[in-house]
């Protein structure tokens, strides 16, 4: 089977795409042409309706972010943290969520989202099991507990959770040094939206399943719906990216992904990432509205090798950023960085390699780098174990995803 796709330059709004597949098996002949536009942005109608829907992405996006600015302002405020209200929070239950429309939507959560992709914890590829599941989600509950005990009224310090102050910013760190909010925030990144994105949404084990493929091609749209199921699914993968982000104002809003995809876009080295993420998001969405499936599989190898980027380029950077600071600040400052930079280093096992169903790094990969991080006595506070460590844990990131710590070190916020 053969396919030619066409790009017509003199379209200024949109690509048009000539497709074509022969079939010759049993000496018969088939050929099957595709004509359709890719939009310029992610807008796709029919009968002059919107098919676009992922509220339950953006939902999910802004339940984390709002975690996220609990844990900022009780810091900020120096006032003791609630642990049950982020467990809610995280739960969705208890109306916990400032925003009214994220406690209505009872049905949406964080918690059952994590570490819950159809190929890695249903199918249990990449070495996913029930158990990591598990340990998963209560890593992220130990964190609002690490939250909570530092905002105690301790003064951070070795074995010591509290918090650090450096100027107007107040920050809280569990005893190892670890910041609880950063831990949480890059690391459900990855455990959540990563791992569905990639590892679920943009699944053909998901895409396909059961009658989902006829029903698409035949256009047999979701009960009461203006989309079929298959460009649903689509679109929540999408969400995940994009859904949190605010364009009305004259400064854009972009959160979590969105955001660190920018970021690593407007470095030279990785220029084009955000475009090209951002076009194969349209260009598969417009293929499975014409029932074209192999230009579909292309967009999803696009998409899973270029953001697999952006966590490993970010790790790297934060890694090289905390041993900078290292050296000037006798630890405490550095550890913001190299916090974040430990909730990337999570987000790695939830990539996927196109064409292996695995990450591009193993679990037990991962893993023995996030111990290495903590492993010195008393955590981040043993600045001399990390100085003779981070170049190595870098080192070994950007030559598995193919860049060079040099590369990442030029990649600024």
């Amino acid at each position: 089977m053969k396919f030619k796709n066409v790009l017509l330059a003199s379209l200024p709004v949109a690509a048009l795409f000539s497709v074509s597949c022969s079939n010759d098996d049993n000496n018969t002949s088939q050929e099957q042409v595709f004509n359709y536009t890719v939009p310029t942005t992610y807008a796709f109608e029919r009968s002059g309706e919107s098919t676009v829907d992922y509220a339950g992405q953006t939902n999910r996006v802004l339940m984390l972010d709002e975690m996220g600015t609990e844990i900022k302002n009780k810091a900020a405020a120096g006032t003791v943290l609630d642990a049950a209200k982020l467990s809610d929070m995280y739960n969705n239950v208890n109306s916990q969520f400032s925003n009214v429309a994220l406690n209505t939507a009872t049905d949406k959560q964080l918690k059952n989202k994590t570490a819950a992709s159809r190929d890695f914890f249903v199918n249990f590829n990449g070495g996913a099991t029930i158990a990591e599941q598990t340990a998963v989600r209560n890593l992220f509950q130990a964190q609002f507990d690490n939250a909570a005990a530092a905002s105690g009224g301790e003064v951070a310090a070795a074995g010591v959770a509290g918090t650090y102050i450096d100027g107007n910013s107040k920050r809280l760190f569990a005893a190892n040094g670890l910041e609880p909010q950063q831990v949480l925030l890059k690391g459900m990144m990855g455990a959540c939206f990563m791992d569905q994105i990639v590892n679920n949404y943009l699944s053909k084990n998901v895409l396909d399943e059961g009658s989902n493929r006829e029903n698409n091609t035949n256009k047999v749209l979701e009960e009461g719906k203006n989309y079929t199921k298959m460009e649903h699914l689509w679109d929540e993968a999408y969400g995940y990216i994009y859904g949190g982000d605010d364009l009305t104002g004259t400064s854009p809003v972009l959160k979590f992904w969105s955001s660190y995809i920018k970021q690593v876009d407007d470095d030279s080295d990785f220029g084009s990432l955000r475009e090209d993420i951002e076009l194969a998001f349209r260009k598969g969405r417009a293929a499975i509205t014409a029932g074209d499936y192999a230009t579909r599989d292309t967009q999803i190898a696009i998409i899973k090798k270029k953001i697999a980027l952006v966590p490993a380029v970010r790790a790297v950077f934060y890694l090289k950023e905390g041993k900078g600071k290292l050296a000037t600040d006798s630890g405490a400052k550095a550890f913001h960085a190299l916090s974040e930079g430990y909730g990337f280093i999570m987000s790695l096992r939830y990539t996927n390699r196109p064409g292996t169903n695995s990450p591009y790094m193993t679990k037990a990969e991962v893993d023995a780098i996030l111990s290495g991080l903590t492993a010195g006595t008393n955590g981040l506070w043993d600045v001399d174990y990390l100085n003779d460590h981070i170049d190595g844990w870098a080192e070994q990131i950007a030559t598995r995803f193919g860049f060079t710590v040099a590369q990442a070190e030029t990649v600024t916020p």
